[in-house]
Protein backbone atom coordinates (compact mmCIF):
# COMPACT_ATOMS: atom_id res chain seq x y z
CA UNK A 1 0.00 0.00 0.00
CA UNK A 2 1.74 3.02 -0.71
CA UNK A 3 0.76 6.63 0.48
CA UNK A 4 -1.01 9.69 -1.18
CA UNK A 5 -0.85 13.15 -0.96
CA UNK A 6 -2.29 13.34 2.55
CA UNK A 7 -2.37 9.44 3.63
CA UNK A 8 0.51 7.55 4.39
CA UNK A 9 -0.41 3.88 5.83
CA UNK A 10 2.48 2.43 8.31
CA UNK A 11 2.73 -0.90 10.02
CA UNK A 12 3.50 -0.05 14.37
CA UNK A 13 3.32 -2.45 16.49
CA UNK A 14 4.08 -2.31 20.35
CA UNK A 15 5.68 -4.32 22.58
CA UNK A 16 4.85 -4.91 26.60
CA UNK A 17 7.71 -4.03 28.88
CA UNK A 18 7.44 -5.30 32.63
CA UNK A 19 10.52 -3.85 35.01
CA UNK A 20 11.31 -4.09 38.88
CA UNK A 21 10.56 -1.62 40.53
CA UNK A 22 11.85 -2.05 44.18
CA UNK A 23 9.29 -5.24 45.12
CA UNK A 24 6.84 -4.27 42.30
CA UNK A 25 6.64 -5.02 38.77
CA UNK A 26 5.53 -1.99 36.49
CA UNK A 27 4.41 -2.54 33.02
CA UNK A 28 4.76 0.16 30.25
CA UNK A 29 3.98 -0.32 26.41
CA UNK A 30 6.83 0.98 23.72
CA UNK A 31 7.40 1.30 20.18
CA UNK A 32 8.85 -1.91 19.04
CA UNK A 33 8.80 -1.18 15.09
CA UNK A 34 7.43 1.75 12.82
CA UNK A 35 7.52 0.75 8.95
CA UNK A 36 5.82 1.95 5.73
CA UNK A 37 3.03 -0.30 4.36
CA UNK A 38 4.89 -0.76 1.12
CA UNK A 39 7.23 -2.64 2.81
CA UNK A 40 7.01 -6.29 4.41
CA UNK A 41 4.17 -6.24 7.06
CA UNK A 42 5.80 -7.23 10.92
CA UNK A 43 3.97 -9.90 12.09
CA UNK A 44 2.24 -8.11 14.75
CA UNK A 45 2.18 -5.04 13.10
CA UNK A 46 -1.14 -2.53 13.02
CA UNK A 47 -2.00 -1.05 9.92
CA UNK A 48 -2.39 2.52 11.06
CA UNK A 49 -2.88 5.69 9.26
CA UNK A 50 -0.82 8.98 9.03
CA UNK A 51 -3.41 11.57 8.07
CA UNK A 52 -2.91 14.60 7.26
CA UNK A 53 -5.66 17.62 7.59
CA UNK A 54 -5.73 20.96 5.88
CA UNK A 55 -6.56 22.96 9.23
CA UNK A 56 -3.66 21.25 11.22
CA UNK A 57 -0.66 22.39 8.87
CA UNK A 58 0.30 25.30 11.53
CA UNK A 59 1.02 22.99 13.89
CA UNK A 60 2.65 20.16 11.37
CA UNK A 61 5.21 23.31 10.86
CA UNK A 62 5.95 24.19 14.48
CA UNK A 63 6.75 20.38 14.91
CA UNK A 64 8.95 20.69 11.88
CA UNK A 65 10.53 23.72 12.72
CA UNK A 66 11.87 22.22 16.13
CA UNK A 67 14.98 21.02 16.53
CA UNK A 68 13.59 16.84 17.00
CA UNK A 69 10.20 16.67 15.13
CA UNK A 70 8.11 13.91 15.81
CA UNK A 71 5.50 11.82 15.26
CA UNK A 72 2.70 10.61 18.31
CA UNK A 73 1.36 7.41 17.88
CA UNK A 74 -2.45 7.39 20.23
CA UNK A 75 -3.22 4.24 21.12
CA UNK A 76 -6.38 2.74 22.60
CA UNK A 77 -6.11 0.90 25.87
CA UNK A 78 -7.84 -2.51 26.00
CA UNK A 79 -10.05 -3.65 29.30
CA UNK A 80 -6.93 -5.82 30.16
CA UNK A 81 -4.65 -3.04 29.71
CA UNK A 82 -3.23 -3.66 26.13
CA UNK A 83 -2.79 -1.09 24.23
CA UNK A 84 -3.43 -1.03 20.62
CA UNK A 85 -2.06 1.49 18.14
CA UNK A 86 -5.31 3.65 16.62
CA UNK A 87 -3.45 6.25 14.94
CA UNK A 88 -0.70 8.47 14.04
CA UNK A 89 -0.13 12.28 14.07
CA UNK A 90 2.11 15.17 13.50
CA UNK A 91 0.24 17.84 15.40
CA UNK A 92 1.69 17.89 19.38
CA UNK A 93 -2.42 19.49 20.17
CA UNK A 94 -3.65 15.78 19.24
CA UNK A 95 -1.17 14.15 21.49
CA UNK A 96 -1.79 16.72 23.91
CA UNK A 97 -5.57 16.68 24.16
CA UNK A 98 -5.16 12.73 23.67
CA UNK A 99 -3.10 13.20 26.94
CA UNK A 100 -5.60 15.38 28.44
CA UNK A 101 -8.57 12.88 27.93
CA UNK A 102 -6.20 9.86 29.36
CA UNK A 103 -5.86 8.35 26.08
CA UNK A 104 -2.08 6.67 25.79
CA UNK A 105 0.27 8.35 23.27
CA UNK A 106 3.90 7.36 22.52
CA UNK A 107 6.29 9.43 20.68
CA UNK A 108 9.19 8.60 18.06
CA UNK A 109 11.52 11.07 15.72
CA UNK A 110 10.20 11.59 12.69
CA UNK A 111 11.72 9.71 9.97
CA UNK A 112 13.48 12.54 7.67
CA UNK A 113 11.09 11.16 4.80
CA UNK A 114 7.82 11.89 6.74
CA UNK A 115 9.23 15.35 7.24
CA UNK A 116 9.97 16.10 3.36
CA UNK A 117 6.19 14.41 2.90
CA UNK A 118 4.44 17.00 5.47
CA UNK A 119 7.01 19.83 4.15
CA UNK A 120 5.26 18.96 0.38
CA UNK A 121 1.84 18.93 1.92
CA UNK A 122 2.15 22.07 3.51
CA UNK A 123 4.03 23.91 -0.05
CA UNK A 124 1.09 22.44 -2.07
CA UNK A 125 -1.60 23.84 0.02
CA UNK A 126 0.04 26.94 1.53
CA UNK A 127 1.70 28.38 4.62
CA UNK A 128 -1.38 29.40 7.53
CA UNK A 129 -0.44 32.08 10.17
CA UNK A 130 0.62 31.23 13.33
CA UNK A 131 -0.29 33.38 16.10
CA UNK A 132 2.79 35.30 17.81
CA UNK A 133 2.66 33.71 21.01
CA UNK A 134 2.80 30.36 19.84
CA UNK A 135 5.78 31.06 17.28
CA UNK A 136 8.06 33.61 18.70
CA UNK A 137 10.32 31.14 20.46
CA UNK A 138 10.76 29.57 16.38
CA UNK A 139 11.11 33.46 14.94
CA UNK A 140 13.76 34.09 17.61
CA UNK A 141 16.03 31.58 16.66
CA UNK A 142 16.08 32.39 13.09
CA UNK A 143 16.53 35.83 13.76
CA UNK A 144 19.43 34.66 15.54
CA UNK A 145 20.59 32.49 13.15
CA UNK A 146 20.36 34.88 10.56
CA UNK A 147 22.08 37.55 12.00
CA UNK A 148 25.06 35.09 12.92
CA UNK A 149 24.79 34.48 8.82
CA UNK A 150 25.69 38.54 8.21
CA UNK A 151 28.27 38.48 10.81
CA UNK A 152 30.12 35.41 9.23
Amino acid sequence: MQHTQSVWPMYVSLKKVEKQVGRWTSTTWELDSVIPASQARDAEGQLVLLELYLDERASYRLNLDMNNPMLYIVCDELADGTWVPASISADQNVAAGCLEGDTPVLNMAMPEAVACWIEAFITRHGEVEISAHRRKHVNRRKELAEANARRS
